[in-house]
This record gives structure tokens, sequence and C-alpha cells, in this order.
């Protein structure tokens, strides 16, 4: 009887620590918590975002787990159209592009809109290929909401630091032949820390 006790509680506690390494998807950062928040400390100022575990899930738990790796620390915002959007997280100083894990399913029809301050997925064409890109709304763009297609996932919003964004979106911008596109900062803008703050309850 006792042995049968001991093997049931070694095959528990195996299950347990499996599941534990199964959950390494973000969903273990703060579980309770709906509303977590993070700090951006960047060469422009520091930046906080309230993220919407509620409305989501799978976004914010791909974003905490890079944040978790400190993932986004030494990246840069690269791609930056005034009065649009100001786009980063994936590519070094050097403009070497970051690994990232698998692309996760594609949120925008959560009800959050792309509106002013607002953070949202970047993503290729294909709707369900977002990684680890982000961007900060610089106005109401309701165009990359979702329609008759898919739209850009909405997953938090900026809480502190609008007037950091605001600046981030005047800087001048050139061609930059790595990335093949005219929207890149003159003078890198640098995440050096990443915060998970402490929740709100």
């Amino acid at each position: 009887m006792l042995r049968a006790l001991l093997f049931s509680l070694l095959i528990f506690t195996v299950s347990a620590e499996a599941a534990k390494k199964e959950a390494d998807d973000g969903s273990q950062i703060q579980p309770d918590n709906y509303y977590p928040r993070v700090k951006l400390e960047t060469t422009m100022g520091d930046i906080v975002l309230e993220l919407d575990r509620r409305r989501a899930p799978i976004t914010v738990n791909n974003f905490l787990r890079y944040v978790d790796k400190r993932s986004y620390e030494g990246t840069i915002f690269q791609r930056i159209i005034p009065g649009y959007i100001v786009q980063g997280g994936g590519y070094t100083v050097d403009y070497e592009e970051k690994s990232s894990y698998p692309a996760i399913f594609n949120e925008s029809g959560n009800g959050l809109k792309n509106s002013m301050y607002s953070v949202a997925m970047a993503r290729q064409n294909d709707p369900h290929t977002a990684t680890r890109q982000f961007f900060f709304n610089l106005d109401e763009n309701d165009n990359l909401d979702p329609g008759r297609s898919w739209g850009y996932a909405v997953f938090g919003a900026v809480v502190e630091g609008y007037e950091v964004v605001d600046a981030m979106g005047e800087v001048a911008t050139e061609y930059k032949a790595t990335l093949g596109f005219a929207d890149a900062p003159v003078e890198p803008i640098i995440i050096n820390k990443v915060e998970l703050l402490p929740p709100q309850f």
C-alpha cells in the first residue's frame, strides 16, 4: 500500500514537472494577472505598457515570453512612419535579425482596435506570421483592424510615456538597404531594458 502511494506521488511530481516545462509559453508569467504591465527603458525615455490578457491571451503570453527571456533588450525600433506607426523588437543595433519562437495565431478579432497609443503585433502578409516584432499606433489606424480580411492583433496600450512615443514618431529616417525600406531612424532608438512590473491587485 505504501509502495503504491509513493509510486503515485512520484508520477504526480513527474507530471507536474512536465506540465511546468510545457507551460514555457508565457502563460506561467504572472498567471493570475489579466493586465500585466511592462516597462520599456529606451534611449529616448521610458514607456509603460498595459497588456490585455483577457482579450489577447496568446499574444500577451507570447510577448511576456520574450520579456522574461530579456530578448527585447538591445533591440531597436527599426521602422518609423510619422503619424502612423513605430515598429521594433526584432533587430539588434547592427540590424541583425533576432531569433524567434514559432509564429502565433492572429488574435485581431478580439475587439481591440488599432487606436492611438495601442500596441499591436507586426506580421507578414500571411495573417498568422507574428513572432516578436510589435508596433505602437501613432493615430487611429482603423485600416489595420480586421474587416473582410485579417487585421493586426492589438494586445495592449501605452499607459505612461506618451510623449516618448510621440517623439519617436518625429525622428529623422533614412533608407536602410539591409532592411529594404526607407523608414529606419537615422539615430538608432534602442531598448536598453524591459521590466515586468509587479501586479496591481
